[in-house]
């Protein structure tokens, strides 16, 4: 069988490059004996400054109109988009007779428009267009959801039958692993601490939904209550907003931003850290929670959206608006270090659980049904 993965353009999303990667790197190695073929956007003239109007217009050209007449040549058997933001490609894929997949990661900005507002520079304009690309899938043969939480979104909002739709989790690096003690101590001392602290983590982007001001807001009474708090924030930087409340709230020797580490420094921050805090409203998955939990750090996390399913009960599950919770269950897991060794021991087996081969599995068995059909 011959399939070809629809990627977004090189560096057009990091997390959409990691996920095609792993898709394709699990699939190559539970169908050994099938040929898979990437196929992304490749335009030139993309050197334009990134935050130029000449840059955007030049994005969407090469994304909305390149792109799908670079598919005309395409044979293959069966067409994985995995991108949802990427669904209009499939009519054009249709109408070559080729049967097409894509996975749905989130419809967040569907459910939570004003979380979109300011994000980008036409924000009416790239909503339209966001919505008619993502409504593109409603043709395809079949959907991927990297949760329960996201099916029953595609069902509830753009009447997806469930019978559409297969859950195939996120699977976890299998490189992230616990770190010996003598080096995350190491580590610890690299990046400034001095003991006893209590080291909180939060990996990810600064989105509004990934609610890093409750985190922040938490700090303020684990001070207060003689907790040695310190917060490391990977992923983007903190937005002048949050800039000014650390400022406000005297919390800057609290706080240390370790900006966008590679892989195998990530896991050292994992394993050094001694809570990750995952506070967010609103997660298609969640794949830090189990990130961290396969590093050997305990998490709090929201118990809202795809988060319950993701974290079971290796976890402590908080309301992600209720600050007085987070800071209570962040010292509850700081202080009882029976609760500590109990929730790694859970976390790791969980961890366990999501890997890209059993994902990799569900999703060349939906390529053989789409195409038998």
């Amino acid at each position: 069988m011959r399939i070809a993965i629809l990627r977004r353009a090189p560096g057009a999303s990091v997390s959409m490059d990691i996920y095609a990667d792993a898709i394709v790197a699990g699939l190559r190695k539970v169908r050994p004996d099938w040929e898979f073929i990437e196929v992304s956007p490749q335009g030139k003239g993309l050197e334009t400054p990134q935050n130029s109007w000449v840059a955007g217009l030049k994005k969407y050209y090469q994304r909305y109109w390149h792109y799908p007449r670079s598919l005309r040549k395409l044979k293959v058997d069966v067409a994985h988009i995995v991108d949802h933001s990427d669904g209009y490609l499939v009519k054009p894929l249709q109408q070559l007779g080729i049967p097409t997949v894509v996975t749905c990661h989130d419809i967040i900005n569907w459910v939570r428009p004003d979380w979109f507002q300011g994000r980008a520079r036409l924000s009416a304009l790239s909503m339209a267009t966001w919505k008619r690309a993502v409504q593109g899938m409603q043709r395809s043969d079949h959907i991927f959801t990297v949760s329960h939480h996201t099916a029953k979104d595609l069902t509830e909002h753009l009447g997806i039958l469930p019978q559409q739709i297969t859950v195939t989790p996120n699977g976890v690096d299998p490189v992230l692993r616990v770190w010996p003690q003598a080096e995350t101590q190491q580590a610890r001392r690299h990046y400034g601490l001095t003991e006893p602290t209590c080291c909180l983590l939060n990996v990810g982007s600064n989105n509004p939904r990934k609610n890093l001001e409750a985190i922040l807001s938490a700090l303020i009474p684990l001070r207060a209550q003689g907790i040695p708090a310190h917060f490391w924030k990977v992923g983007a930087d903190f937005t002048s907003e949050q800039k000014r409340f650390i400022e406000t709230h005297g919390l800057q020797d609290a706080i240390s931003y370790l900006g966008r580490p590679d892989l195998q420094t990530l896991n050292k921050i994992y394993s050094a850290a001694d809570i990750l805090v995952a506070p967010s409203i609103y997660e298609g998955f969640g794949l830090t929670v189990l990130e961290s939990m396969a590093c050997g750090t305990p998490v709090v996390t929201s118990n809202v959206t795809s988060l319950p399913e993701v974290a079971g009960d290796a976890a402590l599950m908080v309301s992600p608006i209720d600050v007085d919770a987070i800071a209570e269950a962040i010292g509850w897991l700081w202080k009882d270090a029976d609760l500590r060794q109990s929730l790694v021991a859970k976390g790791l087996i969980r961890a366990k659980r999501f890997t890209w081969e059993n994902t990799a599995e569900k999703i060349a068995s939906v390529y053989q049904d789409v195409l038998n059909k």
